[in-house]
């Protein structure tokens, strides 16, 4: 199933997912297993468990469970309190790295519904299903399936779907629902006004005045609220009635083209993997040649049967379509990372994204119909960098500069639009080259002595070893940067030189005798092979 992301206004549904009980629910997945909510291993009620942190000197409880919250416990409590009512309260440190850690990881799960998925908060995600719910035989079947496969995960959810963010995020305190296209007024009526995610400190004193359900104030006087309330109330408000726009930002970028599997049955072989992976691919490939396009970024997800999701991304330094060089890049990236895919209890879902793309060039091929050119080049780089990573196969840029060591920069090859043509092939191989291919990462010092202070070294000696010269041509001179370096900068003499022993060498004298300098320095810069 290929998908194209499509940018055309339509009319959007939200999916506003909660984890309220995240910290307590982390823990008992630690210990229990992860489906202890469906099949609990052990007595089937431990002792009430409760989060607490350091606020304002006092420990006090920030997340508790289910058997604490039925024994009266709630947050904020003091912890001495809620062991005086709790004697066998169990008692954990909060651990706020672990669960944002924990709801990362749900999120990448989410994703198997829409990759339009984002933080809400520190227990939530919001997820943009718009045109995805008829994948999963509609909005109630995504909403059950997605209630069943977090609890068999051990979590406790809250989820609701809505017109907007702000309605959805409401409805779902209300119990877990589908709240109908254009009858988001009619649900948050009911609701309490601390649901329109407004701070604690204004829904009580909302609470104070008599003001307590939403529907107080859908039809009141606007003006009055704003003056006494402020303006958030009705900013909170207007969102969820999809009067003022609410974007939400996904946690990943929305792929250019997309295309997934879904399995009956789940898959473990790597074959099998290989084998979707490239079926994937001709599914796309497709849509890139009408596009006249190749893939450049490619990322593949495992989606697990017990929630843990793996993504693996490849770039490529040409644009590329074919399934066999899709499978050998990830072949590769798998081998790179020293580690074999971890199927556990298989896979029931497989998906490749295609995040960058660029314009795909015909191969030229010659009489016998074989294409020749850079495709060799390329394959070979790709194959590096997915191996080592993209950042490891690099390139001389030219720069804007005609002092040696600024006259090139190192940059990603993979960075390239496309391939360079390969250079033409002048000369014979016997010509000599006149400066050398690779140059010291900075010039060094040397001792030189010249039979005058303007000619060429006699000898020099360098990294303790002394040299005689025997071959000298030059100078080739460069001027100074003058607009970089300062008006004391100073000219360089560039010298090839040849010691009796056959060594090759590059040196150059820094300043002018007579003119810039007394005593002219003497530097090494490259040697030639």
């Amino acid at each position: 199933m290929a998908i194209t992301v499509s940018s055309r206004p339509v009319s959007r549904r939200y999916l506003s997912l909660d984890l309220p009980l995240l910290p307590t629910d982390r823990i008992l997945r630690q210990r229990r297993g992860k489906s202890w909510r469906i099949a609990p291993a052990g007595p089937p009620e431990d002792a009430p468990l409760a989060v607490v942190a350091k606020v304002k000197s006092a420990l006090r409880i920030v997340a508790l469970d289910e058997a604490a919250g039925r024994r009266g416990l709630s947050r904020g409590q003091p912890l001495a309190d809620a062991r005086a009512m709790v004697p066998d309260l169990d008692v954990a440190d909060e651990d706020a790295e672990a669960d944002q850690t924990l709801l990362e990881a749900v999120g990448d799960w989410a994703e198997r519904y829409t990759p339009l998925v984002a933080l809400a908060g520190l227990s939530g995600l919001m997820l943009d299903i718009t045109g995805s719910a008829h994948l999963f035989g509609g909005e109630a079947a995504l909403l059950a399936d997605l209630v069943h496969r977090l609890e068999a995960q051990g979590f406790f959810v809250r989820v609701a779907i809505a017109d907007t963010p702000g309605a959805a995020a409401a409805a779902r305190y209300a119990g877990n629902r589908v709240v109908p296209p254009g009858g988001s007024a009619a649900v948050l009526a009911p609701l309490p006004l601390a649901t329109l995610r407004i701070d604690g400190g204004m829904a009580a004193m909302l609470d104070r005045v008599g003001l307590k359900r939403i529907g107080q104030i859908l039809d009141a006087p606007r003006g009055p609220l704003a003056e006494r309330f402020g303006r958030d109330l009705l900013h909170r408000l207007d969102q969820a009635l999809g009067l003022e726009e609410e974007a939400i930002t996904p946690r990943r970028r929305l792929p250019t083209l997309m295309a997934e599997r879904r399995f009956a049955e789940p898959i473990t072989r790597e074959e099998d993997i290989a084998a979707t992976l490239a079926s994937l691919v001709e599914a796309l490939s497709g849509k890139l040649a009408e596009r006249g396009e190749g893939a450049r970024i490619l990322a593949l997800s495992l989606f697990r049967v017990d929630g843990v999701v793996s993504c693996t991304e490849v770039g490529t330094s040409r644009p590329v379509r074919a399934p066999h060089l899709v499978g050998e890049l990830f072949r590769e990236k798998f081998a790179g990372l020293g580690e074999e895919i971890d199927a556990g209890f298989g896979f029931d879902m497989v998906r490749l994204s295609i995040h960058a793309t660029s314009a795909f060039e015909p191969a030229q091929v010659d009489l016998t119909g074989e294409a020749f050119g850079t495709a060799d080049l390329g394959q070979l780089v790709d194959r590096i960098g997915a191996r080592l990573g993209p950042a490891r196969v690099s390139r001389l840029d030219p720069a804007d500069s005609h002092l040696p060591e600024r006259a090139a920069r190192m940059a990603p090859f993979a960075d390239w639009p496309s391939l360079p043509p390969a250079p033409a092939v002048t000369g014979t191989f016997g010509d000599i080259l006149e400066r050398p291919l690779r140059l010291l990462a900075e010039p060094e010092p040397v001792e030189a002595v010249a039979e005058v202070p303007d000619g060429p070294p006699a000898a020099f000696r360098w990294r303790q070893a002394t040299y005689r010269v025997a071959r000298v041509e030059g100078p080739e001179r460069i001027a100074p940067e003058w607009w970089r370096a300062g008006a004391d900068a100073l000219t360089r003499d560039y010298f090839r030189v040849e010691d009796v022993g056959g060594h090759r060498f590059w040196l150059f004298r820094e300043g002018l005798y007579g003119r810039e300098a007394i005593h002219p320095g003497w530097f090494m810069h490259g040697v030639f092979a």
